[in-house]
């Protein structure tokens, strides 16, 4: 499929705004894939240092 511009591709004949929002909306499922766990693992470790720091304060 050939484009004559920019514009036709970015239009895609009419559907650019379906095409490059689910596009947008891949992305951002993507990203959010990559950064949740990482999220989750700091929680996890800053919880395991307090749970860690108490434990040792009682001793």
């Amino acid at each position: 499929m050939g484009f004559e511009s920019v514009s036709d591709f970015l239009a895609m004949g009419g559907h650019g705004l379906y095409v490059w929002l689910s596009y947008a909306i891949a992305l951002v499922v993507v990203v959010l894939n990559l950064i949740a766990p990482l999220r989750t693992k700091k929680q996890i470790h800053k919880e395991q240092a307090r749970r860690l720091r108490r434990e040792q304060s009682q001793i």
